[in-house]
C-alpha cells in the first residue's frame, strides 16, 4: 500500500499556541512579518489634468496646430480663443525675430537680400571696406544693433562692391531701404556724430522712420514707439555709465 504524507500549509503569517510559546521562550526565531502589498496608486493621466492658460502656454507651435476642437470639451472651450490667440503670437514672434546679426553679401545678393526684402522689412545696407578703422567702428555698433533690434535686417557689403568705383573717402555709408526704395542714406562716420556708439547710431536711423524692430512690438510700431525706447535705452546706459564713473571715483 502506497504511504502518502499529506503536508497542510497554514495561512501565511499565522502561527499556533504552541509556536508563541516556543518564541517567548527563545526555541524558535521570531515571526516573520505577513506580506502586505504596496498601495495601489493610479498613473497620472495627462487628459485627466484641468486645462489652464498655463496647458496651453506649455505647448509648443506644433502641438497647438495639432490640438483640434474634440479635444476640448464643453467645460474647456473658453481655452479655444486663448489657443488661437497664442498661436498667432508664437507665430508672429517668428516672423519678426528673424534676424539678429549683420549679414554678409556681395553684389549679386543685393536685389535680392535689400531690394526685394519683404515690405514690412527694414534693411540696413552697410558699405565698407575691411582694414578701415572707421568702417570697424561703425560695423560693431550695427553689430550691436542688429542683436537688440531682430526684426531689423542689417547686412554689409563691400563698398565697390555695391558701387562700382565707390571713393573711399565716403566709407562708412549706411544706406536704409524700405519696400524697395531708398529711405535713408549716411556718408561717413561724422554722419552719426563725434562720439560712435550704438545709441547715437540707433537715434540717427530713427530720426524720421521706424527703422529698428526690436520684434516685441509687432510688424507695425509707430516711429515715435521706436524712438522712445531707443531714447530710453539711451538714458539708461547714461546712467549706468555715471553710476560706474562714481563708483571708481570713490574707491
Amino acid at each position: 500500500m502506497a504511504d502518502y504524507h499529506f503536508v497542510y500549509k497554514d495561512l501565511e503569517g499565522s502561527s499556533t499556541q504552541w509556536d508563541d510559546i516556543q518564541r517567548k521562550l527563545g526555541n524558535l526565531p521570531p515571526k516573520p512579518p505577513a506580506f502586505k502589498p504596496a498601495p495601489f496608486t493610479p498613473a497620472d493621466d495627462p487628459d485627466s489634468k484641468p486645462k489652464d492658460k498655463a496647458w496651453i502656454d506649455d505647448k509648443t507651435e506644433e502641438e497647438l496646430q495639432e490640438l483640434e476642437d474634440d479635444d476640448l470639451d464643453d467645460d474647456d472651450r473658453f481655452l479655444e480663443e486663448y489657443r488661437k490667440k497664442r498661436l498667432a503670437e508664437m507665430r508672429e514672434a517668428a516672423k519678426i525675430a528673424r534676424f539678429g546679426s549683420v549679414m554678409p553679401i556681395s553684389g549679386s545678393d543685393f536685389i535680392r537680400e535689400v531690394s526685394q526684402a519683404p515690405e514690412d522689412v527694414w534693411v540696413v545696407v552697410n558699405l565698407y571696406k575691411d582694414g578701415h578703422a572707421e568702417c570697424e567702428l561703425l560695423l560693431q555698433c550695427l553689430e550691436e544693433l542688429a542683436r537688440r533690434y531682430p526684426g531689423t535686417k542689417f547686412v554689409k557689403i563691400i563698398s565697390t562692391d555695391c558701387i562700382p568705383n565707390y571713393p573711399d573717402r565716403n566709407i562708412p555709408t549706411v544706406l536704409v531701404y524700405n519696400n524697395s526704395a531708398v529711405k535713408a542714406n549716411y556718408v561717413g562716420l561724422h554722419s552719426f556724430g563725434r562720439r560712435c556708439t550704438p545709441e547715437g547710431v540707433a537715434l540717427v536711423l530713427c530720426q524720421s522712420d521706424p527703422v529698428l524692430n526690436d520684434g516685441q512690438g509687432g510688424a507695425e510700431q509707430s516711429n515715435k514707439d521706436v524712438l522712445d525706447g531707443v531714447k530710453k535705452r539711451f538714458l539708461e546706459k547714461i546712467v549706468a555709465e555715471r553710476e560706474d564713473d562714481d563708483g571708481s571715483s570713490s574707491d
